[in-house]
């Protein structure tokens, strides 16, 4: 399998389990939701992650791939206030929980960059 395909798929298989997660473990999800957003952090833990599996499958398949993994970039990106709340939250946490939120910040970018190169064709990460 040439490394590209095997990016593009790994890239799939982390969109996939996060997806799945936001359902077995919602309320971990919905703590990070910004206090900003109307509605409840339930409905925007599972649109999370409804949009994560889709954008998994989307990734998956070569036919789609190139489009869905520059919405995934985007997905990335629109995700990372999320991250920045979880931050903020946890900053009087335990050390190894503050880290672990602070961490998930420069995070975002290597993951916006693998699915860039993944809509490009490129080998990426693997």
């Amino acid at each position: 399998m040439p490394r590209s395909e095997r990016s593009a798929l790994l890239l799939a298989g982390l969109l996939a389990t996060a997806g799945v997660g936001h359902f077995v473990s919602p309320r971990q999800f919905d703590a990070t939701i910004p206090r900003a957003l109307p509605g409840a952090p339930r409905t925007w833990t599972y649109a999370s992650g409804v949009a994560e599996l889709a954008l998994a499958a989307g990734v998956a398949v070569p036919r789609t791939r190139r489009v869905a993994a520059l919405a995934t970039a985007a997905f990335f990106v629109g995700v990372f206030p999320a991250n920045v709340q979880m931050a903020v939250d946890w900053r009087r946490r335990p050390a190894p929980q503050k880290a672990a939120a602070m961490a998930r910040l420069p995070l975002q970018v290597p993951l916006v960059l693998w699915a860039r190169s993944v809509a490009k064709g490129r080998k990426g990460q693997s």
